[in-house]
Order: C-alpha cells, then sequence, then structure tokens
C-alpha cells in the first residue's frame, strides 16, 4: 500500500513538473523570448509548440500569490489591512457564459448580428446629488455606486433582484442597499472592489483613496486611507489584490502598494499639457494596464516595470478619451471618448479594428462597456437618453432602449458574470437592468 501511494506520488509530481515546464516554455515563447524558450524546451524534453492560452502562467502565478496572501492574513488582528470576516465565497467568480471573443476573425456577414435580449429595469435607490460611478464585485454579488454627494451605497444583488420580483411588488419591502459610507469630502469619481478581499475602495475629488470593509455591518468610515496629491478620478485594484492604480490629473498613474501604502511613479515618459487621467484599468492578469486621458489618447502600460509599451494618440481626436477596457484574452482595448466614438483597439499593432458609432456622448465621462460574454458593446446616447447597445463583432446596432432617466445617465456598468447592468445619472437615482 505504502509502495504503490509512493508510485502515484512520483508520477503526480513528475506531471506536475512537465506542467510547470510547459508553461514556462509557452510563456517565453509567446514572449518572443525565443532563444530562452528553446533552451529551457531542450532541457526539460518539452515541446517548443506546447499550447496554452495567452498569458496562461501570469494568470496561474497572480491565482497562486493571491490565495498564498489570504493564507497568510488569516487570524491577522483587526488593526491590520485585510482583517475581516470575509464569507467563503466571496471572491469566487462563477465561470462566465464565453470566456472571450475572437475579434481577430472576419464576422462582416450581413444579418448575422445576435439579438440583445429584453431585460427588464427597476429604480432601486438614489443619492442626494449626481450619481456618478458604479461597480460590481468580481463575484457579481454586490454592486457600489458613488456620488456628488460623497455617500457611497452598497446593495446586496440578491435583494435587488428580490425586489424586483412581481409577487413583492404587495408584500414587506425589499432593502437592497446593505450599507452607505460617508467619510469623503468632495464627489466620489471611481470605485473597486478587492478580488478577493471584502474591501472596497474609492477615489475622489478630495485627492483620497480610502479602504472600506463591508464584511463589518456597522463601519461608516474607511479604515484606510491614501492621501495623494491629485484629484483622483479612477482607481483599479491588481488582480492579486496587491497593488492598485490611481488615475489622476497627474499625467502618469499612481502605483500604490496595498500593504505599505508606497506610491510608484514610472520614470522616462513624456508628460502631457492635459494629460489627466480620466479611467485607469488593468488587464484580467495584470500584466498590463490601460489609461484613457483628457489629452485623447489611449496608452497600454507593463504591469512589472510601469513603463509605456503603446501610445494610441489622438484614439479620440482632440476630444477627451473618457474610458477604456480590456477584452478578457488581453487582445484588444475597448474606448470611449468625448467625440461620440466608442473605438476597439489591438493591443500588439495599435490598429483601429472596429468602430461602433451612432451614439452621442460629447459632455458626461461617460463608458463603453461590454456584456459579460462580450457579444454586446453598451454605452450611452446623451441626446436621445437612450442606452445603445451594439454586437461586439459586427459592429452593428442590435438596440436602443430608454434610459427610463431624467436626464442621460451619466455611467453604464455591466456585470461581469451576468446578464444585467445598472445605470446611474444626473437625476441621482439608481436603475438596476436584469434579462427577463
Amino acid at each position: 500500500m505504502d509502495i504503490t501511494s509512493g508510485l502515484e506520488q512520483t508520477f503526480q509530481d513528475g506531471k506536475i513538473y512537465r506542467h510547470v515546464n510547459a508553461l514556462i516554455v509557452a510563456h517565453l515563447r509567446d514572449s518572443n523570448f525565443n532563444q530562452a524558450a528553446s533552451a529551457v524546451a531542450s532541457a526539460t524534453m518539452t515541446p517548443l509548440n506546447v499550447e496554452f492560452p495567452p498569458n496562461k502562467l501570469l494568470e496561474l502565478v497572480a491565482k497562486g500569490l493571491a490565495v498564498e496572501k489570504d493564507e497568510m492574513l488569516r487570524g491577522v488582528s483587526s488593526t491590520t489591512l485585510f482583517d475581516s470576516s470575509v464569507p467563503s465565497a466571496y471572491g469566487s467568480v462563477p465561470a462566465p457564459r464565453v470566456v472571450s471573443m475572437d475579434f481577430s476573425a472576419v464576422h462582416d456577414v450581413k444579418g448575422a448580428s445576435k439579438s440583445f435580449s429584453k431585460h427588464e429595469t427597476r429604480h432601486i435607490s438614489e443619492h442626494k446629488n449626481v450619481a456618478r460611478c458604479a461597480r460590481f464585485s468580481p463575484d457579481g454579488r454586490f454592486l457600489a455606486t458613488g456620488s456628488a454627494d460623497t455617500s457611497i451605497k452598497l446593495f446586496e444583488l440578491s435583494k435587488v433582484k428580490q425586489m424586483m420580483l412581481p409577487d413583492q411588488r404587495d408584500g414587506a419591502p425589499v432593502r437592497p442597499v446593505i450599507q452607505t459610507f460617508y467619510d469623503h469630502l468632495q464627489p466620489i469619481n471611481d470605485l473597486d472592489f478587492h478580488p478577493h478581499n471584502t474591501i472596497l475602495i474609492s477615489g475622489a475629488k478630495d485627492r483620497t483613496i480610502k479602504f472600506f470593509d463591508f464584511s463589518k455591518a456597522v463601519a461608516r468610515k474607511a479604515f484606510k486611507i491614501i492621501q495623494d496629491t491629485h484629484n483622483v478620478r479612477s482607481v483599479s485594484f491588481h488582480p492579486s489584490g496587491e497593488f492598485l492604480l490611481a488615475g489622476t490629473d497627474h499625467p502618469i498613474a499612481h502605483l500604490y502598494d496595498v500593504n505599505t501604502f508606497q506610491c510608484y511613479l514610472s520614470a522616462n515618459v513624456q508628460e502631457t499639457s492635459n494629460g489627466a487621467i480620466n479611467q485607469v484599468r488593468y488587464s484580467s492578469t495584470g500584466g498590463i494596464f490601460v489609461t484613457a486621458s483628457k489629452d485623447g489618447a489611449v496608452r497600454l502600460w507593463d504591469g512589472v516595470t510601469s513603463q509605456c509599451v503603446r501610445s494610441i494618440l489622438s484614439a479620440h481626436g482632440t476630444a477627451e478619451a473618457t474610458s477604456a477596457i480590456f477584452t478578457k484574452d488581453q487582445k484588444y482595448v475597448l474606448s470611449s471618448g468625448k467625440d461620440s466614438m466608442v473605438n476597439l483597439w489591438e493591443l500588439g499593432t495599435g490598429r483601429l479594428v472596429k468602430q461602433y458609432p451612432g451614439a452621442t456622448h460629447t459632455q458626461l465621462r461617460s463608458q463603453a462597456v461590454f456584456s459579460e460574454t462580450e457579444e454586446f458593446v453598451l454605452s450611452i446616447d446623451e441626446l436621445s437618453n437612450e442606452i445603445v447597445i451594439w454586437d461586439a463583432l459586427t459592429a452593428e446596432k442590435v438596440a436602443r432602449w430608454p434610459s427610463n432617466h431624467v436626464g442621460s445617465p451619466r455611467w453604464l456598468e455591466h456585470s461581469p458574470v451576468e446578464a444585467s447592468f445598472v445605470t446611474s445619472g444626473t437625476d441621482r437615482s439608481i436603475r438596476f437592468w436584469k434579462e427577463a
């Protein structure tokens, strides 16, 4: 029995070593370190043409570091950064219905566009002033909104859905807002959830990034604060949870270590005269990040060195670039700007791949987003006060829906795991939309 167990363990260890070697070879080859890839392949008897999804090794390392961090933090005193009674299920992201879309193939056949499912919508809450931003948690269980009234509302999505059931209209009222945070002095610009812990961060005009622990029901104030030197326009957690980026009025993103709060700035970057960053977002593995700037440019940055690796100047002409997000496969970036255009860019070449026209946005810092499957692109038309939806592959408009807001929504954010999204606006209201 002991001999058999030992043999099984030896075989299992060998399988793991072969898998690790294959990941290393694929990573080196795909990163154009061909000589190093050949040397490792030869030394480990690994096929040089071994195939893995792009950045698979980086993704596994990021996940491993996050698990290691989580294990280290268990049982730590309440004064440390990430101490919280974290629900065991938080951060476990359900598998999406489609991993990613292949935008490199030709999809210009007429009549090939998909239809966007009907959604029902409901007003779920409102702030006392303009609702400026919204964000879903990575597991899709929570939603946070930030306002010019300096408050943050936290929603539990199961309660929002319960609130929308027909048999709830005449029953006891369901309260989907589970917490409200008050700790900023000026309007809130952006929010993000920690990928593995019940931590919500906010960036605001008061030049601060604040950390809120939403596992503590009575907490109303931040338990940690980063004091930046500029208006914080956008925030984004690294997928490991170890770092965060702040896009500010400064033309270079500020990288913070969330444990030490030390700030790192990229050197050797030419500053533009009007390069304030409207939005910053990490890719799914954290190997690269993107900034959308007031000077109209979309810039790509190395996630390790923070060096600018590509600048798409005049991505939106002379108008501001207001948003930029990666596709799941990290090969493309979707951007929107105050030139009323939504564009899809190829990272490797900086080439404009697709345009999604027909939605006017010239005033608000609105954004364009993908549906959870990346089959559709959604944005706002300010003039008609409508939500516009395109087939992501054919770029054909497939729906225009009244927003039901009084005045155009300021923000639209889609759930990362299901067919639902949220809009918030100058009318102070929050509306939730879900597949009917």
